[in-house]
C-alpha cells in the first residue's frame, strides 16, 4: 500500500476550547448582576455546559451539519398506509438530551434561586445554543408554552402538560410547537383562516399551518377563529393540540411538506394541514393574539440570547483561528487592521449580551412577583426593541466572522457558512425588524413604557464616575432623550409620519440602553477588577454613534417615491 505525504503548508482550523473559562464577558456579567452565593451555586453547571458546547455538543452540530442528515418526510408505509412520519438524525435527539439533562427548560420552573432563575436558565442557554444544530428553537417553544399555560392559570392544563414541558428525563420530557403563521399571512395573524368548531366539550381545528417548526413535537399552541367570531385578531382563539392519540396516530394532521430553507436546515419547519384536529381552548373564546402574548414574550427572548451566542461563535471561532493563520509574515491576530475587525466582533457581542440579559433579568423578577411598575413598562418594550436590535447585530456579525476566515468561511465543510445562514433567521423569526419597530410604537403609545424606558438608560448611565465613562453615559442619555423627543413630535403628525421612523427609532433606544449598559458593566470592572477593557468596549461603541434618527435620510414622500419607482416632482 502506498502512502502519500502530506507535504506543503495547510490552514490550522479555528478549535473552541472551552465557553465559559473563555468567556469573560458572560462571567463578568454575571458576577454583576448575581448574588455571589447564587453564582457560587449555579457556576458548575454553567461550567459543565460551556465544556459540552465546545465538545461533544460541537461535534454533534458540525456533524448534523450535512445535507444527508437533514430532516425527511415519509408520507406512507410500505403498504400504502399515511403516515406522515417526519425522520430526524439520531445525533439530533443526543443534542436534545443534553438541554433536558441539564434543565435549559427547566431551570427557569424549577425557581431555585427565585428571580435569578431567569438568569441561569437563559446563561444555560446563551452556551447551548450555539452548539444545539437548532434544537434551541423548539426549547423556545417549550418554555414559552409552559409560561403562557401559567399565565392562563387553567389548572388541568398545568397538571396535565407543565411536567412534561420542563422534565429533565428525555425518556418523557415534551417539547411544544408555536403554529400562528399561514397562507394569508405571516406577521398578520388576524387573516388567520383556521377555522374552530365545537365537538361537545373539545374543539376540531381545519385549516392550514404555513410554518410549523418542531413540527416532531408533543404538543402545540395555535391560533384559530371559533366559527361566528369577527374577523382580525380579536375573532381568533387560542387553543392547546397535542399532536398525536394515545396510539401514537397523528391527531387528524398531515404533514404537507418539509420547507427547503436557506438555514436552520437541521431542524423540520413543516406546512401542516389540520383536518378536525382535536383541540382544548385555552382562556377566552376570543383575542387569541393577546392570550398568546405571553408566549411570543418568551420566544422572542430566546431569539435574542441565540443571537448573542452566534455572535460570541463567530468572535471565539474567528479569534482562535487568527492566532493559528499566518500571513504577510506573522500570525494575524499580530495584524493591526485584524485586530480592529476582532475588537469590533467584541463590541457587538458585549452590547448584545448586556441589553439581552437585562430583559432575562427584569423577566425573571416579573416572574417571581418582585418586578415594579416601572419595570414593567420597561419589559413590554425592551423585549421588541432588544429582538430587533440583536438580530440585526448576529446577521452583521456573522458575516464579519466569516469574512476573517478569508475563502474558507465560504467552503460549507467548514461548518463556518451555518453561523450565516442560521442567524439570518433571527431578524426573521417571532417579527421581523419593522413588525418589531411598529410593536415599539404601540407599547410606548399604550402605557408609560417610554418614560420608564428612558428612566432606565439615565439610571444606567448615571453609575459612570469615571470621566470617560460619564462622557458615554451623557451621550446615551441625549441619545434617548432626542428619541423621546422625536416621538412627541411625530406623535402630533400624522401615523405616516410615526411609520416612517419607527426602525430608525427603535435602534435609537435599543443602542442607547446598549451603551448605559456598557457603561454600568464598564464602571464594575474598574471597581471590582482594576481592568479598564470594559471602558474600552463602551467607548468603541459609543464612537459609531447611538443616535439614527437626526439624519433620517428621506421623507414619507420621496420614501414612497422611491419604493414605487415614480418620478418626483421637482421642488
Amino acid at each position: 500500500m502506498t502512502t502519500v505525504e502530506r507535504t506543503g503548508t495547510f490552514q490550522d482550523p479555528p478549535r473552541l476550547h472551552d465557553e465559559w473559562e473563555d468567556d469573560l464577558a458572560l462571567r463578568r456579567l454575571l458576577q454583576r448582576i448575581v448574588p455571589p452565593e447564587v453564582l457560587a451555586e449555579i457556576g458548575p453547571g454553567l461550567a459543565a455546559m460551556g465544556h459540552l458546547a465546545a465538545t461533544d455538543l460541537k461535534s454533534w452540530s458540525d456533524e448534523m451539519d450535512r445535507r444527508d442528515h437533514e430532516p425527511t418526510l415519509e408520507p406512507f408505509d410500505a403498504w400504502g398506509n399515511r403516515i406522515d412520519e417526519v425522520r430526524t438524525h439520531p445525533t439530533w435527539q443526543r443534542i436534545a438530551d443534553v438541554a433536558h439533562t441539564h434543565g435549559v427548560v427547566a431551570t427557569a420552573y424549577e425557581r431555585a434561586h427565585g428571580e435569578y432563575s431567569r438568569i441561569h436558565q437563559f446563561a444555560l442557554a446563551y452556551l447551548y445554543s450555539p452548539s444545539s444544530a437548532l434544537f434551541n428553537c423548539p426549547l423556545a417553544m417549550t418554555d414559552g408554552a409552559a409560561a403562557t399555560l401559567l399565565r392562563h392559570a387553567d389548572q388541568d392544563l398545568i397538571d396535565h402538560a407543565l411536567p412534561r414541558l420542563t422534565d429533565r428525563d428525555p425518556a418523557t420530557a415534551w417539547t411544544s410547537g408555536q403554529w400562528m403563521t399561514e397562507r394569508a399571512g405571516g406577521s398578520d395573524v388576524g387573516r388567520s383562516e383556521t377555522v374552530a368548531r365545537r365537538d361537545g366539550d373539545a374543539w376540531r381545528l381545519t385549516g392550514t399551518k404555513w410554518f410549523t417548526s418542531a413540527v416532531t413535537a408533543d404538543m402545540a399552541l395555535t391560533l384559530a377563529r371559533p366559527e361566528g367570531n369577527e374577523a382580525g385578531g380579536r375573532g381568533l382563539a387560542m387553543f392547546y393540540v397535542e399532536l398525536r392519540d394515545a396510539e401514537g396516530k397523528f391527531n387528524n394532521l398531515r404533514v404537507l411538506r418539509l420547507k427547503d430553507k436557506l438555514g436552520t436546515r437541521q431542524m423540520p419547519t413543516a406546512e401542516l394541514a389540520l383536518e378536525g384536529t382535536v383541540a382544548r381552548l385555552v382562556g377566552p373564546a376570543a383575542h387569541g393574539t393577546r392570550n398568546i402574548t405571553p408566549m411570543l414574550g418568551v420566544t422572542r427572548l430566546w431569539n435574542s440570547v441565540s443571537a448573542v451566542g452566534y455572535l460570541r461563535r463567530g468572535l471565539a471561532l474567528a479569534r482562535d483561528y487568527a492566532g493559528r493563520r499566518q500571513a504577510f509574515g506573522a500570525a494575524i491576530i499580530e495584524q493591526p487592521l485584524h485586530q480592529t475587525t476582532l475588537a469590533d466582533l467584541r463590541v457587538a457581542h458585549e452590547s448584545a449580551l448586556q441589553l439581552t440579559f437585562r430583559a432575562v433579568a427584569l423577566l425573571g423578577r416579573q416572574e417571581a412577583g418582585t418586578i415594579s411598575e416601572q419595570e414593567t413598562h420597561l419589559l413590554r418594550l425592551l423585549l421588541p426593541v432588544t429582538k430587533l436590535v440583536t438580530g440585526r447585530q448576529a446577521i452583521a456579525g456573522a458575516s464579519e466572522a466569516l469574512e476573517a476566515f478569508g475563502g474558507a468561511g465560504y467552503i460549507e465543510d467548514t461548518h463556518l457558512p451555518q453561523l450565516l445562514r442560521d442567524s439570518q433567521v433571527l431578524s426573521i423569526w417571532e417579527g421581523t425588524t419593522n413588525v418589531l419597530s411598529l410593536d415599539a410604537l404601540r407599547a410606548l403609545l399604550a402605557d408609560e413604557s417610554l418614560a420608564a424606558f428612558v428612566a432606565e438608560v439615565q439610571r444606567a448611565a448615571g453609575s459612570g464616575r469615571h470621566h470617560e465613562l460619564a462622557a458615554v453615559g451623557k451621550h446615551a442619555v441625549e441619545a434617548v432623550e432626542t428619541a423621546a423627543a422625536w416621538v412627541g413630535n411625530a406623535g402630533t403628525g400624522d401615523r405616516a409620519t410615526l411609520e416612517h421612523g419607527a426602525r430608525r427609532f427603535a435602534m435609537t433606544l435599543g443602542r442607547s440602553l446598549q451603551a448605559a449598559l456598557l457603561v454600568e458593566q464598564a464602571q464594575h470592572d474598574l471597581d471590582v477588577h482594576a481592568d479598564a477593557r470594559g471602558l474600552a468596549v463602551a467607548r468603541r461603541f459609543a464612537s459609531d454613534g447611538l443616535d439614527r434618527l437626526s439624519d433620517p435620510g428621506g421623507t414619507t414622500t420621496t420614501d414612497a417615491a422611491l419604493a414605487r419607482d415614480v418620478p418626483l416632482a421637482v421642488d
